[in-house]
């Protein structure tokens, strides 16, 4: 849309304006009044006080924003968050009723990532989807999609910079001089048409329609084997494009519980079934999968109907084969009607990620802000209608591998960012980056990205070519717990650096200098980076000392909480049956974090806890001159041996 048509459209009236709160992440959420009190901006209380012609009986509604993130999905969520704490004005716009997207419970995938289902140990993602995860599986112990749908709304309504608006489809961009100006949304259940004005805009719908409006440069399908000499890519170039799936849950309901499907489900037999297993009937299946030969995105309607006739036609031959006498009981409680969608339009940015980047081949990049891990994973367009096939090809590569900055901005629009499966990518270096713990990251770094750029008046690509931005961008997400392999802690600002560390006592190698040793990850049960020691009657204690007294007002700690283990939500019981649903057991639990006054006497607490279960924790207080900061910590989630991976001290 031209800039013309879209102030036609728009009207040019001033309308109701929002003015997000800019203050800076804020140590305690909102309290409901200010929540409350926050709906009267998205929806103004005098009705149509403000219109468009061509929307009569539409309430126009003008929101200003440092950055406006399209899509709610989990990419969009973690940029969301991640650039409201660093202070960003955000718009938030998805066109559902709940966050998440295949990861809500309108869809219900699991979230996985680099460390392939636990297959390689140590490589959990940190960061935001650490948060999130570790909340889940402490408040949600009876696996509840829906009360992920609730941690995520509570996550983004807790931060008071986002301004969320739920079920509002954005359809129109205006852009100048390439650069993206403001845009429209809807929402026809409140009767609103938002008109957003936003310095920074990331793409996170999946569906890239953001990109779409604004004119941004797009691929969609299979690149041909010979334009990036990708030994995995197709022979030769077409639209196709991974399929959209169906899931359902299934439950033992002690009794006979008969099933006829409907006329239209699909006749489903044995030799069909050949590379599809139905061993398990709680959580059902994946490979239920169609529609990568048509457009995801047109077709979405049929592709509905063939998914749920596959549905119906796969639990009919459960039920009612014969082969499978142990089902009798079971019975369907649940099923979606929202398909998963896996590839559509994947946006193009300064460089684009293929195989060769996965498989290590062109060295670690400088501007690396994210890590993935998911094997290549391609799989047959047609999905189910090629039962001849296998489902999948999965090729694991031997290590994970980096995400760079400028696979997250477009190339053609100067302030267009994308995170999730659209970022620039091949289609065959895309069957990896697409699952939804690696979109999570990229988000998270797109979110910070954005931030950066706002607070410092620049476009993602001057970013990039400021060294020294750039290389805050990489500190900041480290500093937030971002996994950005082998990134050093180099922050000038954190006092602990230049501390000396001592501690009651040390397990095996776990020496307590390595709490400031810049890293915060170890792998293969090793004790490089981290400090570790048995809890006593006393407990155990680890101090830092400085040769002069130092000014300190925060104190940020990054704690164990078993990296080498799977932790995601699924609706499979076999999933399920490797994680740990409550606080992880290597954990800090309780602890107390204590200073020697400059001045002289004995040590004086600061902060008390009872029951921590995160990784990250940020306590601030008012400042104090220290001599030295003692972390006591007195018991953990159940492991004997308490562990510490990094100290950080600011003023």
């Amino acid at each position: 849309m031209n800039r013309r048509d879209f102030l036609s459209m728009a009207g040019g009236l001033s309308g109701y304006t929002l003015l997000v709160r800019a203050d800076g992440p804020s140590s305690s959420p909102p309290s409901r009044n200010e929540i409350s009190a926050a709906f009267s901006q998205i929806a103004p209380p005098t009705a149509l006080e403000r219109r468009l012609e061509a929307e009569p009986h539409l309430t126009l509604v003008d929101l200003d924003a440092d950055v406006c993130v399209a899509g709610g999905g989990m990419a969009g969520v973690c940029a969301a968050v991640a650039a409201a704490r660093q202070g960003a004005k955000v718009v938030l716009i998805h066109d559902r009723s709940r966050l998440g997207g295949n990861a809500s419970s309108e869809v219900k995938m699991h979230i996985v990532g680099a460390d392939c289902h636990g297959g390689r140990p140590g490589w959990r993602e940190g960061g935001l989807i650490e948060e999130f995860r570790l909340d889940d599986a402490v408040n949600n112990p009876q696996r509840s999609f829906e009360f992920w749908d609730l941690l995520l709304y509570d996550k983004v309504k807790s931060e008071p910079n986002i301004a969320l608006l739920l079920d509002t489809v954005l359809y129109a961009a205006e852009t100048q001089e390439q650069t993206i100006r403001r845009v429209l949304a809807r929402c026809d259940k409140t009767e609103h048409l938002y008109r957003v004005t936003s310095r920074l805009f990331l793409d996170c719908t999946g569906d890239s329609r953001l990109a779409l409006e604004a004119g941004a440069e797009t691929r969609w399908g299979r690149e041909p084997k010979s334009e990036f000499n990708e030994s995995l890519a197709h022979p030769t170039g077409d639209r196709q494009t991974l399929g959209s799936s169906i899931l359902f849950t299934a439950r033992d309901y002690g009794r006979p519980m008969p099933f006829r499907p409907p006329r239209w489900a699909r006749q489903v037999t044995q030799e069909m079934l050949r590379f599809r297993p139905v061993g398990s009937w709680d959580y059902g299946y994946w490979w239920i999968e169609w529609g990568g030969q048509l457009d995801t995105i047109r077709d979405n309607e049929r592709i509905r109907f063939e998914l749920l006739s596959i549905v119906l036609g796969v639990w009919d031959y459960v039920k009612n084969s014969g082969n499978q006498p142990e089902t009798a009981n079971w019975a369907m409680d649940w099923i979606g009607f929202l398909p998963g969608k896996r590839e559509n339009r994947r946006l193009v940015g300064d460089y684009l990620l293929t195989q060769h980047d996965l498989e290590g081949k062109n060295g670690e990049p400088e501007d690396a802000v994210a890590i993935g891990g998911w094997p290549f994973d391609d799989h047959p367009p047609s999905g189910f209608d090629e039962w001849q096939k296998e489902p999948f090809r999965s090729i694991r590569m031997p290590e994970v591998y980096h995400i760079p900055f400028r696979c997250l901005y477009s190339r053609n629009l100067r302030n267009l960012l994308m995170a999730g499966r659209n970022i620039s990518a091949s289609h065959t270096a895309f069957s990896s980056t697409r699952v939804m713990a690696t979109c999570s990251v990229v988000g998270q770094a797109a979110g910070t990205a954005a931030a950066l750029c706002s607070r410092h008046g620049l476009s993602p690509r001057q970013l990039y070519e400021d060294k020294a931005r750039l290389r805050e961008l990489r500190q900041t997400l480290l500093r937030d717990d971002q996994t950005i392999k082998g990134l050093r802690n180099e922050d000038p600002a954190d006092l602990a650096r230049s501390a000396k560390a001592t501690a009651s006592d040390s397990h095996d190698l776990a020496r307590p200098g390595n709490v400031i040793n810049g890293l915060v990850r170890d792998l293969g049960g090793q004790w490089t980076n981290r400090w570790g020691a048995k809890l006593g009657e006393d407990g155990a204690w680890l101090q830092l000392d400085w040769a002069q007294p130092q000014k300190v007002g925060r104190v940020q700690l990054t704690f164990d909480t078993g990296l080498h283990r799977e932790l995601t939500l699924s609706a499979s019981a076999g999933v399920s049956q490797r994680i740990v649903r409550a606080p992880q057991p290597e954990t800090v639990r309780d602890y107390t974090l204590s200073y020697l006054p400059a001045a002289g006497g004995d040590w004086r607490e600061l902060v008390s806890v009872q029951g921590n279960h995160q990784r990250l924790v940020r306590h601030a207080f008012t400042r104090v001159e220290a001599r030295a900061l003692r972390l006591h910590i007195s018991a953990t989630n159940g492991d004997a041996i308490a562990r510490v991976y990094e100290i950080r001290a600011y003023a």
